[in-house]
């Protein structure tokens, strides 16, 4: 969920590149188009992870009770099953998918940063009823749109925020019907850029979207501009995020991109915007973008199908030298940071209000 700055408010100007940074290119391949979704209810994709028959998606705060489903589409974006919770959901931002087939969704949106807890919901493999875990940050409220799992499968809550972002595990087994608090693992700096993007700065600087490579070896953040791979080695995804160095793979100009999953052969990466608030007959697109260098994933089926003609060249990546000196701001920009960043959530909440 978005929420951009009001008319007249202060924005913080872009930080300058760190000594010895190379900037990617502001003009990068768009993503190859895979399917388009046709049905209405889904306008508001906030989540998108990949199944063995196609792809779940949920939108996010949906206002519409038809839109508040966990959605099953096939590999042509056509809408198979859907599952309702039992329950009214908060805000749900992101999914994923276990190597059991498990399905986790956050329920971790909070623009205005009230909630006294946060949920995930847990959908076993073919399971027709999620179960609801709520949860309890240790530091106050916070907004957060991305969901990892751990090597053990356990849920990873990763906040939208200026600077660097939060990372957030669930600190015992989760329980249904009981508050489980979570504890701060570590926090995420990402690299600037200067990818184009509709939000400017502020689109570069939050986090909006997470996804776990099909053999667990990789793990991806994306903001509204780019995506940012990490390796993770021997199952830390932990450890990847806040001592790694990331492959930064630019997403340009999509619309509203807060979704991203990885293709079931780990080689692609695959996207998709909210478009509630583009022009009357736009449809959400799931689109593909190469990752260069990815090994093949063993455990891998296939590749997200993508008609060959269309297939685009692979957009621009900055090598771990290239992003030397460039994990996050510099200390003295953080607070413009922030302080932008809680004009682009503010902005976007309004804007949600007067739909």
């Amino acid at each position: 969920m978005l929420a951009l700055a009001p008319a007249g408010a202060a924005v913080a100007a872009p930080p300058p590149a760190a000594a010895g940074a190379v900037p990617l290119r502001a003009a990068s391949p768009a993503g190859v188009p895979v399917c388009r979704v046709r049905d209405s209810r889904l306008n508001e994709i906030s989540g998108l992870a990949v199944t063995a028959g196609g792809f779940v998606v949920v939108n996010d705060s949906a206002d519409d009770e038809p839109r508040r489903r966990i959605f099953f589409l096939d590999q042509g974006c056509r809408v198979t099953r859907t599952v309702r919770y039992p329950s009214r959901p908060r805000d749900t931002e992101d999914l994923a998918v276990g190597a059991d087939g498990t399905v986790w969704i956050a329920d971790t949106g909070d623009n205005d940063r009230s909630r006294q807890t946060v949920a995930v919901w847990r959908l076993p493999a073919g399971g027709d009823r999620p179960v609801l875990y709520r949860l309890t940050y240790p530091d106050g409220a916070h907004d957060a749109e991305a969901l990892l799992l751990d090597g053990d499968g356990r849920p990873l809550i990763v906040t939208k925020q200026g600077g660097p972002a939060g990372i957030y595990a669930p600190a015992g087994d989760l329980v249904a019907g009981r508050a489980v608090p979570l504890v701060r693992r570590g926090q995420v700096g990402l690299p600037g850029t200067d990818t184009s993007n509709p939000f400017g700065f502020l689109g570069r600087a939050v986090v909006t979207g997470a996804a776990t490579s099909p053999d667990g070896r990789r793990v991806v953040l994306r903001t509204y501009a780019d995506a940012f791979e990490f390796d993770v080695p021997g199952g830390d995804v932990v450890a990847a995020l806040t001592g790694g160095t990331p492959r930064v793979v630019p997403l340009p100009d999509e619309p509203q991109g807060e979704s991203i999953a990885y293709s079931r052969d780990g080689r692609s990466l695959l996207t998709v915007s909210e478009v509630a608030d583009q022009p009357a007959g736009t449809r959400p697109t799931i689109l593909r973008y190469p990752v260069p260098g990815s090994p093949r994933s063993p455990s891998a089926a296939a590749t997200t199908p993508a008609p060959a003609s269309t297939r685009a060249a692979s957009p621009a990546v900055a090598t771990p030298s290239e992003r030397d000196g460039r994990r996050g701001l510099p200390a003295v920009l953080l607070v413009g940071a922030g302080l932008a960043a809680a004009g682009l959530l503010a902005m976007i909440a309004a804007r949600r209000a007067k739909r």
